[in-house]
């Protein structure tokens, strides 16, 4: 399974060497995610487990009575209290060094890597994509998280001292987060979409309240504890789940 580890599937690079090797692997976690399936899982606002009124049903595209989860159908209610989570956190991700921000996100892309194939099989039952197809999803969001972290790092934080127009004067251009962002994602790309929106609004500063396609919301939860298990603090990236007009 070791050797599972020497090649790298991306979508420039679909025909790796070592085949035999990556389907093991990748048969051996079928195996453990779908013996996981038909759970119920709940928001996840501030770092707590929060249910709603009701849930809705997560089934697959490749069998419509394979259920994967049940997941939450949120209200406007819990938006309001993800955006309140997500605004009192914001400060202290501000003001942490860019050099620190990067780190965390840096061991994000790490733990993605390192479940890759936890994560491709689930999306292959969640979304319909085929092996390489997932596995290329997977590699393509770590390696998003890693450029935006290189290009925070490349830039020192974006802090630039720029011209003169008089000897007296001294003039800065300095990258300041804005606040709370939104990131909706959709199915196609379940993984990398929501990874690279929501890696540069962490990378940047800002923190998020993050809502999947509800076609697809197991594999946004495998990227809240992602996130999660990277040392994204408690209210910098909340998980909610629901159709989208629940939230109007």
């Amino acid at each position: 399974m070791e050797k599972s580890k020497g090649f790298k599937v991306t979508y420039s690079t679909l025909d790796p060497e070592g085949m035999e090797v990556f389907h093991q692997a990748y048969d051996q976690a079928v195996k453990d995610v779908t013996g996981q399936f038909g759970q119920s899982y709940p928001l996840f606002i501030s770092g707590r487990e929060v249910s709603a009124a009701e849930e809705f049903a997560d089934t697959s595209p490749i069998n419509s009575e394979l259920l994967i989860g049940n997941f939450q159908k949120g209200t406007a209610a819990e938006l309001d209290a993800a955006v309140d989570a997500a605004f009192n956190a914001f400060k202290s991700w501000r003001d942490m060094a860019y050099q620190e921000r990067c780190r965390r996100m840096r061991k994000a892309a790490e733990l993605m890597s390192e479940r890759k194939y936890e994560l491709a099989a689930i999306m292959s039952y969640e979304a319909g994509k085929n092996r390489l197809e997932a596995m290329g999803d997977v590699e393509e969001s770590a390696d998003l998280i890693r450029y935006y972290c290189a290009q925070m790092e490349e830039a020192e934080g974006f802090v630039r001292s720029m011209g003169r127009l008089s000897p007296n004067e001294n003039a800065t251009s300095r990258l300041r987060p804005y606040g709370v962002w939104v990131v909706i994602s959709p199915f196609n790309f379940p993984l990398a979409l929501a990874a690279g929106m929501s890696a540069g609004v962490l990378i940047a500063g800002n923190s998020a309240v993050f809502k999947p396609s509800s076609d697809t919301p197991l594999i946004g939860l495998k990227l809240y504890e992602v996130y999660k298990d990277a040392g994204i603090p408690d209210g910098v990236f909340n998980f909610i789940t629901g159709p989208g007009g629940n939230f109007e």
